[in-house]
Order: C-alpha cells, then sequence, then structure tokens
C-alpha cells in the first residue's frame, strides 16, 4: 500500500508559479510509476504529467508542455510538478498518483492507477 498526501496548491495570477509537492509513505515510489492528474468542476479527470523511470520520459499533456515540469526524489519519497506561466484554465484539483506495473499507453489513463491522493487545489485568477 502507498499513501499519497498533495500539499502546494493555492491561489495564484495568471502568469504565475506554482510547485506541487506529493509525498509517499508506505513504501518506496522507486519503481512506481508517478503521475499528475487534475480535475476541474464539470469536468473529467485529466491527465497531466507521468514519469516512469521504465518508460522513459517524462510525459506531458499538450497543454501544459513547455509550462509545467514533474520531478522525483525517491530518497525523499516525493514527487514534484513545477507549474510556470499559469493560465485561468489550469485552475482544478490536482492530484498525484501511483502504479507500479503500467504499460506505457497507459500512462496517461487515470482508471490504470492503483493509489491516489486526495488532491490540492489549484485557483489561477485572470
Amino acid at each position: 500500500q502507498v499513501q499519497l498526501v498533495e500539499s502546494g496548491g493555492g491561489l495564484v495570477q495568471a502568469g504565475g508559479s506554482l510547485r506541487l509537492s506529493c509525498a509517499a509513505s508506505g513504501q518506496t515510489i522507486n519503481g512506481y510509476v508517478m503521475a499528475w492528474f487534475r480535475q476541474a468542476p464539470g469536468k473529467e479527470r485529466e491527465f497531466v504529467s507521468a514519469h516512469s523511470k521504465r518508460h522513459g520520459g517524462p510525459f506531458y499533456a499538450e497543454s501544459v508542455k513547455g509550462r509545467f515540469a514533474i520531478s522525483r526524489d525517491d530518497a525523499k519519497n516525493t514527487v514534484y510538478l513545477q507549474m510556470n506561466s499559469l493560465k485561468p484554465e489550469d485552475t482544478a484539483v490536482y492530484y498525484c498518483a501511483a502504479d507500479r506495473s503500467l504499460i506505457l499507453s497507459s500512462l496517461s489513463n487515470s482508471a490504470q492507477y492503483d493509489y491516489w491522493g486526495q488532491g490540492t487545489q489549484v485557483t489561477v485568477s485572470s
């Protein structure tokens, strides 16, 4: 079992930056695919980014490429999402997810992840 706790969300103006953290406990995340998803009100949960040592990458949704960066520190059992040049359409609850056995084609599929955090709200004002 892996427990995930996100932090770092908040209110920021358009063009600003935030850094989200996802602290894992229960097991080491070394060997896990770690990902970020987001869900805006009234919308489905969507893939943002994933980091997998087995599959290369990192991987990003087109909407965040060049603005967001995922990183991981296995020694701290933590994954980060640096978000720059934020836009109002980035407003959502951001979730951290983990899975040990995903194949490459499933990295962006939220239904394939076994472990989830509780989410952290990111609000970008215009």
